[in-house]
C-alpha cells in the first residue's frame, strides 16, 4: 500500500470514528466499543478493497459485504455515509423512530445487503451468495465480519 492511500485511509477512518461516536451518541444507546472496533477494517474495505457504487447500490457485479455482528450497525452506517450512499446528516437520527438507520442494518438502507441481528446469522447468508454467485457464474466477491 502506498502512502498517500494508506493516509487517505487514515483520515476517512478517524471520520467513520467521528459518525460513529456522533450517532450513539445522539441515540443515548448503541454499542461503541464493537462499532469503533472495527472502524478501520470497514475503512479499507469500502475505500481499498470492495468494489462498490454508491450511486447504484443494486448494482449486480458489485461486491457483497455482509455484518453479522448487526449490533455494531454504527460503524456499517458511518462507512457507508462517508462513501457516500446517503447524507452524513442521517447519522444525526440513528436508532429514533422512523428514522433510517436503526439499531441492526436493513436491507431498505441504501449499500446493506443483508438485514442482521442475531450474531453469526451472517455467516450462512454469505456463504450463500458466494454459492449463488459461483452457480451463477459472477465475478463479485462476498466480504463477511462476525
Amino acid at each position: 500500500m502506498d502512502a498517500t492511500l494508506k493516509k487517505q485511509l487514515e483520515i476517512t477512518a478517524t471520520k467513520v470514528r467521528l459518525g460513529i461516536i456522533e450517532g450513539v451518541f445522539n441515540a443515548k444507546s448503541g454499542h461503541p466499543g464493537g462499532s469503533l472496533s472495527i472502524a478501520d477494517l470497514l475503512t479499507y474495505l469500502y475505500f481499498a478493497k470492495l468494489n462498490v457504487y454508491p450511486d447504484k447500490p443494486d448494482e449486480p457485479s458489485r461486491d457483497r459485504f455482509v455484518l453479522s455482528k448487526g449490533h455494531t450497525a454504527p460503524a456499517l452506517y458511518s462507512t457507508l455515509a462517508q462513501k457516500g450512499y446517503f447524507p452524513e446528516e442521517e447519522l444525526k437520527s440513528l436508532r429514533h423512530i422512523g428514522a433510517l438507520l436503526q439499531g441492526h442494518p436493513c436491507i431498505t438502507i441504501p449499500g446493506v445487503d443483508m438485514s442482521s441481528g442475531s450474531l453469526g446469522q451472517g455467516v450462512s447468508v454469505a456463504a450463500g451468495m458466494a454459492l449463488s454467485a459461483k452457480y451463477q457464474g459472477e465475478t463479485y466477491k462476498v466480504y463477511t465480519v462476525l
